[in-house]
């Protein structure tokens, strides 16, 4: 067991979980879940990004595991869930309509969740349809998965990450008879999609590591060659690139706008928002936007960080948030 003393930018250390297990959602998809920390604890759930990229053991040492009951789970389709990649029966909805079936098989009365990048939009989404559910949200890098933030993500990003972007645009000009690829968000989206739901692996999987690892290369502040090769890795490439265009194509399956139209909801619910100003992946915009619409949120701004969670200004403000917490619940 460990006591608070947690210097800067410091993880709590490595935790085994308690309990693993195995979720039957439906005739198609099994959930991987896992609870580490203290079992009578404050229960907070990890909500990984992408959709699709799936969650990893490091994501524990966000919490005290004095305090925290720490659930952590794989969304269909990315991780260790089953089957990888899978897109059938695949959307927003199912995910809420997933958390609320493991809340239940815990038997979890209420929780915080805590999500960045594709999980703070989950877990916006699940705390707008499951307010009485929700204890707090703490959400980072924020990602409202409107139009203009995919178009960014598609096209916009060579003007930050021009070599990144020409490897990503490149994979299509080679593999796609006449694509254009010079700023057409639409095209590459399609064509990409085309690729990654193509049966054969030898079209599937090459194309989903160049989409992967674009993502990673751009996702922090300075460059981080293990943070791109973990992107690059067969689970996390398919799973995170698949799922993606699958949600960008169908617009995350809500209707326009639906996270900032129904804010009201749920800005009685304590939050945080922790952003990095150079996040490339999830410009600030949208958090200035979010909290705009929600000015009782807690707004942090990390002026040295781009968009991961590892990076160690965003690190600490996590953290540190998950501190005070402890003291307003404990």
């Amino acid at each position: 067991m460990y006591s608070k003393n947690v210097s800067k930018a410091d993880f709590y250390p490595p935790i085994e979980p308690y309990q693993t297990g195995t979720l039957r959602l439906d005739a198609i998809h099994t959930m991987y879940f896992e609870q580490s920390g203290n079992p009578s604890g404050v229960a907070v759930v990890f909500l990984h990004g992408g959709p699709g990229s799936g969650a990893s053991p490091s994501h524990r040492q966000f919490f005290d595991p004095n305090f925290y009951r720490i659930i952590i789970l794989d969304q269909r389709g990315a991780g260790r869930s089953t089957p990888l990649g899978e897109l059938r029966d695949n959307s927003t909805p199912h995910l809420i309509n997933d958390l609320e079936t493991l809340r239940e098989h815990l038997t979890i009365d209420r929780w915080m969740v805590f999500g960045g990048s594709w999980g703070s939009t989950l877990a916006l989404a699940y705390a707008e349809h499951h307010p009485q559910r929700t204890m707090a949200l703490i959400l980072r890098g924020i990602f409202l998965c409107r139009s203009s933030e995919i178009d960014w993500f598609l096209a916009g990003l060579r003007h930050i990450f021009p070599e990144a972007w020409r490897k990503f645009a490149g994979h299509l000009v080679e593999n796609v008879a006449a694509i254009d690829t010079g700023g057409k968000p639409a095209q590459i989206l399609s064509a990409y999609h085309a690729l990654l739901t193509n049966p054969d692996p030898a079209v599937h999987m090459p194309a989903a590591r160049v989409w992967s690892m674009y993502e990673g290369s751009c996702s922090t502040l300075l460059p981080n060659e293990a943070l791109v090769a973990n992107f690059g890795s067969d689970r996390m490439a398919l799973g995170l690139a698949r799922i993606e265009a699958h949600y960008f194509m169908n617009d995350i399956f809500l209707p326009k706008n639906f996270l900032i139209d129904n804010i009201g909801k749920i800005r009685h619910i304590p939050t945080t928002v922790v952003q990095g100003r150079y996040d490339m992946v999830c410009p600030i915009i949208s958090a200035d936007d979010l909290v705009r619409a929600f000015p009782e949120a807690d707004y942090h701004i990390v002026n040295d960080a781009g968009h991961s969670a590892f990076e160690p200004g965003i690190r600490d403000k996590l953290i540190e948030t998950m501190e005070k917490l402890k003291t307003r619940f404990g």
